[in-house]
């Protein structure tokens, strides 16, 4: 059964049409006062900050680990937060943003969170380890009343430290209670920190996201949605955040756009904000459109309320939420991804063309570009791999050590698509390569004659410090090896990657709108201070989510 806590606090492809962004369009001179001068982090060591009590979940841990750890320490890095939703407006909030967060379960499966707003004007959050469905149940659900909720899925690593970095936090400072849920990464994460430490915060986790809230407190900007601004125009990197506080639901985005948020509206008014289409979907929500980059959206009683965070002509955001993260049936960034992945298999097919019997996916996210590459190379798709989606953490391996057992736990090959076969596979991407040499001896030792590797995104060769986890480049194999050093590596008998330039080409105008900064090194947003994180966040791991690292960390023996 899952752990949780729960708390009271009172106090070319098919596009969407996107409206006009106000963010890329207002003129300075039209915009409130603050922004035209973002305030500088100043504290004064003689007046410390107010009072923040963070929501903790000290009652879990022993003293001994109570204590921070250094930064340098790999178990405790701030880790990328990876779904969010928020609901204002619905009688049923919880259970909407329960359902929500089930929709957006593939972007985070090891930690869950709701917090809601009584009638009684009171913020109750309940948080705990493991999946949407083992944290919540009927009973939980009806400790979470009231009309307006967030909620929020996330990735980490396992260990005791482990439920106190789930979200939504909620905190309690001069003018009320607040509840936060991020969906991203701070690249001045440390510098923000240290700078409130020095001054006499406190902070009870290792996430990014309380610095957030320590800037809202000290903040002397109103209203409430002012010191948001004011707290935001201070963080560099990824945020897709929503708020909650007594009487209103707040929903930002960074200036670039990095992590995807969306808004829609069911039939009874109720707003709802998610960072996939998909989480509309099961809640019978109808997709209006995206939070702009840069943009502030206040929900209240009175309606919606939209406010420039700072303006920014050139969005960045990412592409791997096309490539890999988000649901094939979800719309991101204005696209669909599904039809996004279908082209990227015909590109392949027509670059990089292959004498072959039958194509395959590595499930499931290569699933639709195989798709797409068949159907342009006339070759049939079949299932020449079946996924497992019942693998826990833990496993108890015999005696005698199986071969590439994490691999052979999620996936299983078809002797009969496979063998005397020359067979395509399409993947997603390959990161440091172990796993994709694992599928092709898979595969081999399934009958297969050739084995012919097609990945439907450019080669990785840099990491990512947006809310993605990558390895850090060093040990990214395309930072490496040359194609065809890779191919020799994995042992299949061709590779190919989607080209970067056709992929440009296809985004046409909107190529410009997106990040490629693991294709290429060049970051909008220069990373200086941050290492890159091993283990936990937004897994990119050879195409399956997870990495068997941690499947292997899990043994017992």
């Amino acid at each position: 059964m899952a752990a949780t806590t729960t708390t009271t606090f009172s106090s070319s492809l098919s596009l969407i049409p996107k409206p006009n962004n106000p963010c890329t369009t207002k003129p300075l001179s039209l915009l409130p006062k603050p922004f035209l001068k973002p305030s500088p982090l100043s504290l004064s060591s003689s007046s410390p900050p107010p009072p923040l009590l963070v929501h903790g979940v000290s009652q879990y841990f022993s003293s001994g680990e109570h204590s921070l750890p250094s930064f340098e320490d790999g178990d405790e890095k701030p880790r990328e937060e990876c779904g969010v939703v928020g609901i204002f407006g619905d009688p049923e909030a919880s259970r909407l943003c329960y359902l929500a967060l089930h929709a957006l379960q593939h972007r985070g499966q090891e930690g869950a969170g709701i917090v809601t707003v009584s009638n009684e004007k009171v913020l109750q959050t309940i948080t705990g380890v493991g999946l949407v469905s083992e944290v919540f149940n009927e009973s939980k659900l009806d400790q979470l009343p009231g009309e307006f909720a967030i909620g929020h899925v996330r990735y980490s690593t396992a260990g005791a430290s482990m439920l106190k970095n789930v979200q939504p936090f909620v905190a309690g400072y001069r003018f009320g209670s607040i509840g936060v849920a991020h969906n991203g990464n701070l690249v001045n994460y440390k510098q923000l920190r240290a700078t409130l430490e020095e001054n006499g915060s406190i902070f009870n986790t290792s996430s990014d996201t309380e610095v957030v809230l320590h800037l809202i407190a000290i903040s002397k900007a109103r209203p409430f949605f002012m010191r948001i601004i004011d707290a935001c125009e201070k963080l560099q990197g990824a945020y897709s955040m929503v708020f909650v506080t007594e009487d209103e639901l707040v929903a930002v985005r960074d200036p670039h756009g990095f992590r995807p948020l969306v808004m829609g509206r069911r039939s009874n008014g109720a707003v709802v904000f998610a960072s996939e289409t998909c989480a509309l979907d099961l809640i019978e929500a109808t997709y209006e459109r995206e939070v702009y980059p840069g943009e502030v959206l206040v929900v209240d009683k009175d309606g919606v309320k939209s406010q420039c965070l700072m303006p920014h002509n050139e969005p960045k955001q990412c592409i791997f939420e096309h490539i890999y993260f988000s649901l094939p049936n979800s719309i991101v960034f204005g696209r669909s991804v599904y039809e996004s992945r279908h082209v990227f298999g015909e590109i392949l097919a027509t670059e990089s063309p292959v004498d072959c019997d039958v194509v395959i996916a590595v499930p499931d996210s290569g699933v639709v570009a195989a798709l797409g590459y068949a159907a342009k190379s006339g070759v049939a798709f079949q299932q020449g791999l079946i996924r497992s989606h019942y693998v826990g953490r833990t496993f108890i391996e015999p005696s005698q050590k199986i071969r590439d057992f994490g691999v052979k736990l999620k996936l299983s090959p078809v002797r009969g698509v496979l063998e005397g076969k020359r067979v395509v596979v399409v993947d997603d991407s390959i990161v440091r390569g172990t796993t994709s040499s694992k599928i092709v001896r898979l595969l081999r030792e399934a009958g297969a004659k050739e084995v012919h590797m097609r990945i439907a995104s450019p080669p990785i060769v840099a990491s990512c410090y947006y809310g993605v986890d990558t390895p850090s480049s060093e040990e990214l194999i395309s930072n490496r090896m040359s194609v065809q050093e890779i191919s020799d590596f994995i042992g299949s008998d061709s590779l190919a990657f989607l080209s970067f330039d056709t992929l440009k080409k296809h985004l046409g105008d909107d190529s410009k709108s997106f990040c490629y900064a693991c294709f290429t090194g060049d970051y909008p947003v220069k990373p200086a201070e941050v290492k890159v994180k091993r283990g936990g966040g937004d897994f990119i791991d050879d195409g399956l989510v997870g990495s068997f690292d941690n499947i292997e960390a899990g043994w017992v023996r």
